[in-house]
C-alpha cells in the first residue's frame, strides 16, 4: 500500500532540505511535491519553465527532466487560485495547476485542496496545509509504500515542520474556517507578518 505524507515549512529553505534528504532516502523524486508561496518572488520569471503547462497534461511538473537531478531541477512558476503565485515542482500540482489553467476539471476535483484529498489526505487536514501555504508556507508531500513512511515522515519533521495541531489552532482563533479559494492571495507584507507570527512554532 501507498500513504501520502505531506509537511508545511513556513520558509523555502528547510523545505528543500527535505526533498532533498528524501531523495537521498531513496523516495524516486517523481513521488515527491513541493509547492512554495512566491509572493516575494524569490522565483523570478526568467527561471520559469513551462510547470502549468505540463500539469494541466497531466505530465507533472518537472517529469520532462527524467531521472536528472532530482525534483527541484523541474520547478516552475503557477498560479494556485486563492494562494497566488506559487514555485512548485512534482505529481501533487498536476490538478491544482490544472484547476488554475482551465485543463483539469475544477471545482471540488481541483485547487491544492482537491489534489490533497484526491491523494488521500484528509480534509481538514487539506484545508490547513492549502492555507499554510496562502500565508507564504512551503508544502512537501511524497507518496511512498508503507514500510517508508516512518523515515518519510522522520525526514520530514526533521527540518522543523510546522505541528498541524498547534498552528490550525492558531489559524481558528483568529477567525479562519477553511480555506477559500476565492479569496484574495496574501501580499509580501501580510506574508512577513505571519512568519514574524509564529517565529520559533515548528514541530
Amino acid at each position: 500500500m501507498t500513504q501520502t505524507v505531506t509537511a508545511l515549512y513556513d520558509t523555502y529553505d528547510p523545505a528543500v532540505s527535505a526533498v532533498n534528504a528524501l531523495e537521498a532516502s531513496g523516495v524516486p523524486h517523481s513521488d515527491i511535491s513541493i509547492v512554495s508561496n512566491n509572493v516575494d518572488n524569490r522565483y523570478t520569471k526568467d527561471r520559469s519553465t513551462n510547470a502549468a503547462e505540463d500539469a494541466g497534461k497531466g505530465a507533472g511538473i518537472g517529469a520532462a527532466v527524467g531521472g536528472v537531478g532530482g525534483l527541484l531541477t523541474g520547478l516552475g512558476l503557477l498560479a494556485i487560485p486563492g494562494v497566488g503565485p506559487v514555485v512548485a515542482a512534482g505529481w501533487l500540482v498536476a490538478t491544482a495547476a490544472g484547476a488554475a489553467t482551465g485543463a483539469v476539471v475544477g471545482g471540488a476535483a481541483g485547487g491544492l485542496v482537491g489534489s490533497l484529498t484526491g491523494a488521500g489526505v484528509p480534509e481538514r487536514d487539506a484545508q490547513f496545509y492549502a492555507e499554510g501555504v496562502r500565508r507564504g508556507g512551503t508544502l512537501v508531500t511524497a507518496r511512498v509504500d508503507d514500510p517508508r513512511a516512518p523515515t518519510a515522515r522522520e525526514i520530514l519533521q526533521r527540518y522543523k515542520s510546522v505541528d498541524p495541531a498547534v498552528r490550525g489552532a492558531a489559524y481558528r482563533e483568529g477567525g479562519w474556517t477553511s480555506f477559500d479559494e476565492n479569496a484574495p492571495a496574501y501580499t509580501a507584507d501580510q506574508v512577513a507578518a505571519e512568519r514574524t507570527r509564529h517565529v520559533g512554532s515548528g514541530v
